[in-house]
């Protein structure tokens, strides 16, 4: 898998470096919902990834957020999602990444996620130590929840609003903080790394959270990963450093 990890690392930056040469400029929004944005440059960005992948793995597919490519019968499948935290980066909030992961038979191999604003990589391959800027990361080791901080996603519509408000509302009273700061991946890399302890939400893609899955993992820490049976590729996620008490 090393070869694979050295490849997505690459293409992440690549990718990162067009997200933070566009970051301040005028942004093309192709559809606007009630609580999301999609703009010109979430596609741009895909296709750089897409372009760069396919031209070292022609056989593998392609899997993202703007679409797929690829041969879909293969069993090498890259999750993708070329710029999570869309609308941070329409109202030039610096929070944003680029995520890749490589699923092997449904199994997450690979993973990275890249910070292009704080030049923060988070790279991991399955059952080997991940690394943050090349230094081994792990889990937080806090197990009070009055001491913890959590970030609760809202998602993108109102029925999983609906789902998550409840939960931010319980969890605000027994946690130190409740953090939403608008990306899945960053969220998983910010508790594989024990910046934050955990993160909650409902209604997530798998192109979010593929490669944070892998690195919480190998940090020592639990993912709880439910599909959702009232929304087709949606899932529930628990993911936290295993020793918290999240029950409510």
């Amino acid at each position: 898998m090393k070869h694979y990890l050295e490849i997505a690392e690459n293409v992440a930056r690549e990718a990162g470096k067009l997200l933070r040469d566009n970051f301040r400029q005028h942004k093309q929004i192709n559809a606007i919902a009630a609580h999301d944005l999609k703009l010109e440059i979430d596609v741009q960005t895909q296709e750089l990834i897409t372009n760069l992948l396919l031209k070292e793995f022609p056989g593998h597919a392609i899997y993202g957020e703007e679409g797929i490519a690829g041969d879909q019968s293969t069993e090498h499948q890259w999750v993708l999602d070329p710029l999570d935290g869309t609308v941070n980066y329409f109202y030039g909030i610096p929070h944003f990444c680029v995520s890749i992961a490589l699923r092997l038979r449904s199994e997450i191999m690979v993973g990275v996620i890249y910070d292009p604003i704080r030049d923060e990589m988070w790279a991991g391959q399955k059952g080997e130590v991940s690394k943050l800027n090349g230094c081994p990361f792990h889990v937080s080791d806090r197990a009070d929840l009055a001491e913890a901080v959590i970030s609760i996603g809202l998602a993108k519509t109102g029925e999983t609003i609906n789902a998550n408000f409840p939960l931010l509302q319980a969890m605000i009273h027994r946690v130190r903080k409740c953090r939403v700061l608008g990306s899945a991946a960053l969220d998983m890399a910010y508790v594989a790394c024990g910046r934050m302890d955990a993160y909650i939400e409902t209604g997530i893609s798998l192109w979010d959270i593929a490669a944070g899955w892998l690195l919480v993992e190998n940090a020592g820490g639990t993912v709880d990963l439910r599909p959702l049976e009232q929304m087709k590729d949606k899932y529930s996620i628990v993911a936290s450093n295993g020793v918290l008490d999240l029950k409510l």
